[in-house]
């Protein structure tokens, strides 16, 4: 005769573990003078007229051929393929030249703190190369701090669910246990798409405004302010499922 569960193994079934998946550029590091350095000198390699500030910044977050198709407008003329290789080639030559982007005030520290939590494990999800994601971490003594890192290169660009699904798979995570952290309409709506929570940032690229417009679940406006707004959000998503 089979044992009842609580004989046959009195340990009780550990606590489920809770994600929270970090956007990168415009959430953690200010990158927006590269990205535009970088687009500029893309625009100007091909003779393109290049796109207002806000324009270029409201494309952050997404892979570069998707973000350059929606800088065109459905302008058949506008060289997609080759807009792609040259911002490549231009935030390359940046990147050596330039100091690395900067974190916005406060992020490091909340960072480090998270991390060392038993019950988090801390998560990347960006529209960077793994390559540029490997130079940030590095840049800033970060490596290691993220256990799973989602980039350009392993899934389709935000604001598909891809990344989200993926690194909640790594880690065993639920979706009501995870929650996505970024500056952008995209984070907010691949958040939502996978069953995430969805927490926005007010000192990214995308306003305020149109983050709530998106469903956001929560927004905060200083770094200092990002853990207890998670905290929050799991505590919300642990009542509704009773």
């Amino acid at each position: 005769m089979t044992p009842p569960a609580s004989e046959a193994d009195p340990t009780p079934d550990p606590a489920p573990l809770k994600l929270v998946l970090f956007d990168c550029d415009g959430t953690l590091v200010d990158s927006q003078h590269m990205i535009v350095a970088a687009m500029r000198d893309a625009h100007a390699a091909h003779g393109v007229v290049l796109p207002e500030r806000d324009r270029l910044l409201s494309v952050v977050g997404l892979s570069l051929p998707e973000a350059f198709a929606m800088l065109s407008q459905g302008d058949r003329a506008y060289p997609v393929e080759a807009l792609v290789d040259a911002y490549r080639n231009a935030f390359t030559r940046l990147r050596n030249a330039e100091p690395p982007e900067p974190m916005f005030e406060g992020a490091r520290e909340v960072l480090d703190a998270l991390r060392q939590r038993d019950d988090l494990v801390l998560g990347m999800v960006t529209g960077k190369a793994r390559r540029g994601v490997d130079r940030v971490l590095k840049a800033h003594d970060m490596e290691g701090w993220f256990t799973t890192i989602q980039t350009a290169d392993d899934a389709p660009s935000k604001p598909h669910p891809a990344m989200v699904f993926q690194a909640m798979g790594e880690i065993g995570a639920r979706p009501e246990e995870t929650v996505v952290v970024g500056d952008t309409t995209y984070d907010v709506s691949m958040a939502l798409q996978a069953g995430a929570s969805a927490l926005g940032v007010g000192w990214g690229y995308h306003e305020v405004a149109d983050l709530q417009r998106a469903g956001a679940d929560h927004i905060v406006h200083r770094f200092d302010e990002v853990p207890a707004a998670i905290f929050d959000l799991l505590a919300r998503r642990r009542a509704i499922a009773g």
